[in-house]
């Protein structure tokens, strides 16, 4: 008599996630941003989420017809979407409806299919649409309402045009204001004791950092994006402020402002982990992270723009592919 004994399973790796979900895990990271957003500056955030993803959407599908490629899968990925959502968390909620037009028409028209479409890109696709908004529209882009000052319909009348830009409510971020102060001859610490300034209760950047971050510990949770990028870009951008902070904190803000204020927290988790226009390996991606964080503080120190997180970003990826070429660890046996 013979015994049959059942076969096990084999021991396979659970089948790989495909870019559909992955991008629904991003966008649902992004929503505690969104809800914070939403509580500070009212319903800006969702019209310019609406107007981004809905102009991304279009670009997509035109792009593809020129291309003679299928439009169904590629619009249901949730790849333009979530470029239009990232977009459009750097606007200011009552910017004019064109912008994300024309920031959609240089991420998804210009640094997505000009550069082969998804997964072809070099550079980041919502930082080269967010460059082009700011470099061609400074003004526009500079006006953030003073939190709690507009309501559902002066939004609406703001975004589409219908009503003259309220300058009585408008005002420069922190970053901005610090810029102003010390070309004024005016101290970080008189800055600060302006109530202009006070992040608590001022200004949501605490409150927005702290939502990007959640978001971001959902996505490592997942195992979508690695620590060692955000890792890089924050302790980088910490390290490299705090020297010359301590050498004078009256010229200079402090290593925790850097870090809070504009967008170095949703970079480090949603912008630099991009795989495409990122790195890869190891070494790279804290060669990555970090010279992200150099450069935006060069540029916050001696450059045009307070922020300067996307410039950095963009040379970054420009010098991505020659960091992994430089970064790639030795395979086994090959010799030095």
């Amino acid at each position: 008599m013979t015994r049959r004994f059942p076969p096990d399973p084999t021991p396979s790796m659970a089948p790989p996630r495909g870019v559909r979900q992955v991008m629904g895990w991003v966008l649902l990271a992004l929503l505690p941003a969104a809800l914070i957003h939403h509580l500070w500056f009212g319903w800006g955030i969702w019209l310019q989420i609406g107007l981004a993803a809905g102009f991304a959407l279009l670009i997509e599908a035109t792009a593809l017809r020129l291309r003679g490629l299928p439009v169904q899968p590629f619009l249901t990925d949730l790849s333009a979407p979530l470029t239009g959502v990232l977009f459009a968390f750097c606007l200011p909620p009552d910017a004019p409806w064109w912008i994300a037009a024309f920031g959609m028409l240089f991420a998804i028209g210009i640094a997505k299919h000009a550069y082969g479409g998804l997964g072809g890109n070099t550079f980041n696709p919502a930082m080269v649409g967010y460059a082009a908004a700011l470099v061609c529209f400074p003004a526009e882009m500079a006006r953030w309402p003073v939190p709690g000052t507009l309501d559902l319909g002066a939004t609406v009348q703001q975004v589409f045009g219908l009503s003259a830009p309220l300058d009585a409510i408008a005002r420069p971020t922190p970053l901005d204001q610090a810029r102003n102060a010390l070309g004024e001859g005016l101290s970080i610490s008189e800055l600060r004791a302006g109530e202009a300034f006070r992040g608590g209760a001022a200004h949501p950047a605490l409150p927005l950092a702290l939502a990007f971050a959640a978001g971001g510990a959902l996505l490592l949770w997942q195992r979508l994006i690695h620590w060692r990028q955000p890792a890089a870009l924050l302790l980088g951008l910490l390290a490299l402020a705090a020297p010359a902070w301590l050498l004078d904190p009256d010229l200079h803000l402090s290593p925790m402002e850097h870090l809070v204020q504009g967008a170095a927290v949703m970079a480090a988790f949603f912008i630099i982990t991009d795989p495409v226009s990122g790195c890869s390996t190891p070494r790279g991606q804290w060669l990555f992270g970090i010279g992200v964080a150099l450069l935006t503080l060069l540029i916050r120190e001696f450059g045009q723009y307070p922020d300067g997180i996307v410039f950095a970003v963009l040379l970054m990826n420009a010098a991505a592919p020659w960091i992994e070429l430089h970064s790639r660890p030795r395979i086994h046996g090959e010799s030095k």
